[in-house]
């Protein structure tokens, strides 16, 4: 199938140039059909889809349909998916263990091997005009993000080398602070914001090409990055803090409008506690419950049975689950507040667990979200951007400041 296109614009008329053609949508138009043929013909790009960590723990060929995950090649083609931001997950103990830059690598190799497998199927993207290629060319073009910018292991020159290896975005931290910057998710506030450190990294990927990433970052951190970057900044997989109030894993209106001054993105994480305030409250609830069943039993932290308890807690309380008038709504909040040109996909699939709304189960399901977005009224254009073009812009940024940087003397 190729979705074959020429892309010339910058900012908002990058949404434009991203339409293969034009989709006319009259009064009574089919939204459904309407939709289909959007997500089959204009680029989508999904910053944040954790399948390298799912293969590393139950390994499935990513090239044909899988029986268990929410990406694979089939499903992306089904749904329209061109670029999805494959995720170098390392988990935040590996730090301490001094695996990080192992673990790195080695799921690095994994998106690689999958590439040399079914080179007629997938194709890596390592910057945003590889991207464009990989579109041309009908191939799923495999970019790289980052969770945790921990393999880097306090060696400055670690950026360029994962740079070289692909990553087109860091996030500094995951769920603990590390040498780099605190977690929106760690009671522990280490440095109050980034480490001296941490600031040096982002100024080095700002001059290599990769894209600042806020998501998890407590708030400190993330205006201290915001401050930092000299180009627009992403939040891959975030959502609004409208919604759920106390989550300060997704940002404020503030900072949405502070990276919408940047010139970047907002990427909407798909999972129910992202988006609705009952499944945030419901996991909270759990997490409550299970510390006191654990000291009841005296079960210790590191105890495997400790993650058997959510499965009889959701027995006993079901999950409230979201909806995608519930996920639409954080879209439209962010539309309403810095426009149009700043919010687009950053799913979490593969890595939000059984938490994903009605409708939105998979990379197949995109035409769903597309179908609710182009019944608010908007554009063909502006679904068009929030489906891809707003990320392509900001990433097309970041490889022109470490081209012109590069080209300095």
């Amino acid at each position: 199938m190729n979705k074959g296109f020429q892309a010339t614009g910058l900012f908002v008329t990058t949404a434009t140039v991203l339409l293969a053609s034009n989709i006319t949508l009259a009064a009574d138009s089919d939204y459904a059909k309407a939709a289909q043929e959007l997500a089959q013909k204009a680029m989508i790009v999904d910053t944040h889809i954790d399948a390298p960590y799912r293969i590393k723990m139950h390994w499935e060929d990513l090239s044909g349909k899988t029986q268990k995950g929410e990406f694979d090649w089939v499903q992306a083609r089904e749904g329209g998916l061109d670029i999805p931001f494959l995720v170098v997950y390392t988990p935040p103990d590996t730090e301490d263990k001094g695996t990080s830059f192992q673990v790195a690598n080695t799921l690095f190799d994994h998106i690689e091997a999958l590439v040399g497998r079914a080179p007629e199927k997938f194709a890596l993207a390592r910057n945003a005009t590889e991207a464009e290629q990989a579109f041309k060319e009908g191939k799923v073009g495999l970019a790289i993000g980052m969770e945790n910018g921990s393999p880097i292991e306090g060696k400055l020159e670690n950026v360029a080398y994962f740079k070289n290896r692909g990553a087109s975005y860091i996030s500094l931290s995951h769920g603990k602070a590390n040498h780099l910057s605190d977690s929106s998710y760690d009671e522990e506030r280490r440095w109050n914001g980034l480490s001296d450190f941490g600031r040096e990294v982002i100024v080095e990927m700002n001059r290599v090409g990769i894209m600042v990433d806020l998501s998890h970052l407590s708030d400190d951190a993330a205006w201290e990055a915001l401050e930092i970057s000299k180009v627009p900044v992403i939040a891959s997989h975030s959502s609004a803090r409208h919604f759920t109030p106390d989550f300060e894993r997704n940002l404020s209106d503030d900072m949405i409008k502070a990276v919408a001054e940047k010139g970047g993105v907002v990427q909407i994480n798909f999972g129910s506690s992202f988006i609705k305030q009952e499944a945030t409250q419901w996991y909270d609830d759990m997490g409550e419950a299970r510390e006191a069943w654990m000291a009841e039993h005296g079960i210790a932290k590191d105890d495997p049975k400790r993650w058997g308890f959510g499965t009889t807690y959701r027995e006993e309380h079901p999950f409230p689950y979201a909806d995608l008038d519930d996920l639409v709504a954080h879209f439209k909040h962010v539309i309403d507040l810095v426009g149009v040109e700043h919010v687009g996909f950053g799913s979490d699939f593969d890595g939000v667990g059984d938490s994903l709304p009605e409708g939105m189960q998979g990379v197949a399901d995109y035409p769903n979200l597309v179908e609710r977005l182009l019944a608010l009224g908007l554009s063909e254009e502006d679904v068009a951007g929030i489906m891809g073009g707003n990320l392509l812009r900001v990433w097309k940024a970041a490889d022109a400041y470490a081209a012109k940087a590069a080209a300095a003397p």
